[in-house]
């Protein structure tokens, strides 16, 4: 059942180890229907870990996510396999398959899970392209692509069934300012004419002031910051405001000497 309080999505206490070392520290936040939640923090701090979990592809020690109501923590294979049908995962890289054309990888989700007709797959996959500015690109190979174009290619399939929400990480990493600031646009366009929920993973500092609605900062493990880039850049946290300074470590600009 959907959560009436707008929340999209809800983690709590949420922990999680690989081998000895704790990855995941007792996070908590929520996820509002329809804005563009920025995950944020150094490298190793977590991010793309937190992200898995929230797609169910991992799973954590202990604590609770609750997609749309559901607790996906206590999903069985097949239970987690439904959930992740309604959303869209977009990867660093793109995430395509090279021995398929670019319309055949957006059509892998309408054939899996749509229960499309065939005549209509071929006509939704070139309206999916169009959307993120590959209008032409159905019958090209992944290989054929800009780093940018695949990012969109990825995109595109991550879109193909409608999904409320969509996980993105490093959408702006490996490419150049340009095309990321492109990329940007695409991100907010979706937002504001189809109402995507977007959870995105990134450290680009310009990117993070363009699209966030609401920002978390980890740290070790742990969440140290949740609210508006406003009240980030003002926020007492000495972390949060040497990420966004741009200020190094003490000790490694000590060793920078």
């Amino acid at each position: 059942m959907p959560d009436t309080n707008g929340n999209m999505i809800e983690v709590k206490d949420l922990v999680t180890h690989y081998g000895e070392t704790k990855i995941i520290d007792g996070v908590s936040f929520a996820v509002k229907r329809g804005e563009i939640f920025v995950i944020i923090g150094g490298s190793g701090c977590g991010k793309t870990t937190l992200l898995k979990h929230m797609t169910g592809l991992l799973t954590p020690t202990s604590g609770t996510i609750i997609h749309d109501g559901v607790n996906i923590v206590e999903l069985d294979e097949d239970q987690i396999a439904e959930v992740q049908r309604n959303i869209g995962i977009a990867f660093q890289s793109g995430g395509l398959f090279n021995s398929m054309t670019v319309g055949e990888n957006v059509a892998m989700p309408l054939r899996e899970y749509g229960k499309v007709d065939d005549a209509l797959v071929t006509a939704l996959v070139r309206l999916k392209l169009s959307m993120v500015g590959l209008g032409g690109a159905a019958d090209l190979m992944p290989g054929e692509l800009s780093g940018g174009m695949r990012k969109r290619a990825g995109l595109a399939r991550a879109i193909a069934l409608d999904p409320p929400v969509i996980y993105f990480d490093e959408p702006s990493a490996g490419i150049d300012p340009i095309i990321a600031s492109g990329l940007d646009d695409l991100i907010l366009n979706l937002n504001k004419l189809m109402g995507i929920t977007f959870i995105i993973v990134t450290h680009e500092l310009y990117s993070i002031r363009k699209i966030s609605h609401r920002i978390l900062m980890l740290d070790k493990g742990k969440a140290i910051f949740i609210g508006t880039l406003e009240e980030a850049l003002i926020s007492s946290v000495e972390r949060v405001r040497q990420f966004f300074e741009r200020r190094p470590d003490e000790q490694m600009a000590q060793q920078g000497r």
